[in-house]
């Protein structure tokens, strides 16, 4: 999970260019905070020298273009928060380069400065104003800040880290609310929960996640566990029912199943099931059948997936099919319009050709019926009794009992033709949205299916060993 902001630097007050650059950047690569410059890392320009570089390109700039702004943008800033204990500093370092790299795509230089002070790891991005080849300068541009946050989800996803869900308005805490005080034991139980849930095959295995998670472990009688914030140590013994060693011993040897008491502690709340959070466990997890699921589906379509769940708020896979249902249905019922319509534009076409050629050929044909059908005058005027016949035919065949004016159907042609346009852009889009949904769907529908295919084999084996 990732927090962004995107920050305009300008020149300080008093302050020329280059040392206001110098300020910004020798901040981000402070070495006390950059594990001595060694989490600092440069795109087409060297760390140490990336405050000349900067000015050099912008001189350049300058000299192609003839253009001097006052009160110009030297530099921008990214800052990347990552959640504490998710993620590596030289993970984060990675992560943070790869994100600048796409948002600006390629085309700026930048240095990534990943600092440890915090109990968060976080990322300080400096991009040059000017571009590496200094014929432009960066527009920032409406709404970056959430193009910028987006892109930084992609790549969390892709990298089996967690998103922060967006809250509704109406949802969000209002500045007389505060939140309850949350109890170490109900942070304990929740974080055994979540190692549970990776499903680790013995005690040993999960006190070994529990001390990932930074969690100190003190054997005895009775093993104790104290969090990283946290001043006495708890003993698993003293937990609530379902918690406790005894309970967490029975689960492992198969006496007991494990059953989360969310609904007893104040900090879940009894959150209702999210189809995104479950799966971002699930891809997170990384069990075999995430590795079987991984070696044939696209991991970074996954995460598209997931960000389209996001933005479109689908909580659950009845939700899901329901919306792929609605989708395919409105589509194909665009579709057929528009066949109809191209239906109707041909008969019109048609109708309007034989109208025409009936309307020339008619006096022609008046006169052969007058001289009985004759072969010598069929013989003068073939094509044009020829024609008269076709149209008569058309006719017959369309089902018009009374000619339609050329002026009516011209007017009728251009409507159908207005419509069938409007309902084409209309198709287009309801189109593209059934093909998204049908691609989630059929996306989580095989993370699932693998997830089951491996709890089949699990519990074959288990039949075999007993």
């Amino acid at each position: 999970m990732a927090a962004t902001r995107l920050i305009p630097l300008h020149v300080n007050k008093g302050k020329t260019i280059a040392q206001s650059l110098g300020d910004r950047t020798d901040y981000a690569k402070n070495p006390e905070k950059t594990e001595k410059g060694e989490l600092v890392t440069g795109y087409q320009c060297d760390p140490m020298t990336v405050d000349e570089e900067f000015m050099l390109s912008k001189r350049q700039y300058e000299q192609i273009t003839g253009r001097r702004q006052k009160h110009e943008v030297i530099a921008y800033q990214i800052r990347q928060s990552f959640k504490p204990g998710e993620i590596t500093p030289e993970e984060a370092n990675r992560l943070g380069h790869e994100l600048a790299l796409r948002f600006t795509k390629g085309k700026y230089a930048f240095i990534v400065a990943t600092h440890t002070d915090r109990a968060h790891v976080h990322n300080h991005i400096v991009f040059n104003s000017t571009s590496i080849d200094a014929t432009r300068k960066f527009k920032n541009f409406w709404l970056s800040s959430f193009a910028l946050q987006r892109v930084s989800d992609l790549i969390c996803l892709e990298n089996g880290l967690s998103v922060i869900a967006p809250k509704p308005y109406k949802e969000r805490t209002k500045r007389t609310a505060y939140p309850r005080r949350v109890k170490n034991r109900d942070v304990l139980c929740e974080d055994i929960d979540l190692i549970l849930q990776k499903k680790p095959e013995s005690i040993d295995a999960f006190l070994q996640e529990l001390q990932q998670l930074n969690y100190e472990i003190k054997y005895g009688k009775h093993i104790s566990v104290r969090g990283k914030n946290q001043t006495r140590f708890i003993r698993l013994s003293s937990l609530e029912d379902g918690y406790t060693e005894a309970d967490l011993r029975a689960h492992f040897l198969g006496q007991r199943e494990h059953k989360p008491a969310a609904k007893q502690r104040s900090r879940t709340n009894a959150r209702p099931f999210n189809l995104v959070i479950d799966i971002q466990n699930k891809l997170q997890s990384k069990g075999v059948g995430y590795q079987r699921w991984a070696s044939v589906y696209n991991l970074k379509q996954m995460s598209k997936t997931l960000l389209f769940l996001r933005d479109h708020k689908i909580e659950s896979m009845e939700q899901l099919d329901q919306m792929v249902m609605q989708q395919v249905a409105k589509r194909d019922a665009l579709l057929t319009s528009i066949q109809q319509s191209e239906k109707r534009l041909v008969e019109i076409g048609t109708l309007k050709k034989h109208i025409i050629n009936y309307s020339k050929t008619r006096s022609t044909y008046k006169e052969y019926r007058k001289a009985g059908y004759s072969k010598k005058f069929l013989e003068a005027h073939q094509e044009e009794i020829t024609l008269h016949k076709v149209a008569k035919a058309a006719f017959d065949e369309l089902g018009v009992k009374k000619i339609p004016k050329v002026k009516e159907l011209s007017i009728e042609y251009a409507e159908v033709l207005t419509a069938k346009k409007q309902t084409y852009t209309e198709y287009r889009q309801v189109k593209n949205e059934a093909q998204e949904l049908l691609i989630a769907q059929r996306n989580i529908a095989s993370l699932y299916d693998a997830e089951r295919k491996e709890e089949e084999q699990k519990r074959q084996k288990e039949n075999q060993i007993h």
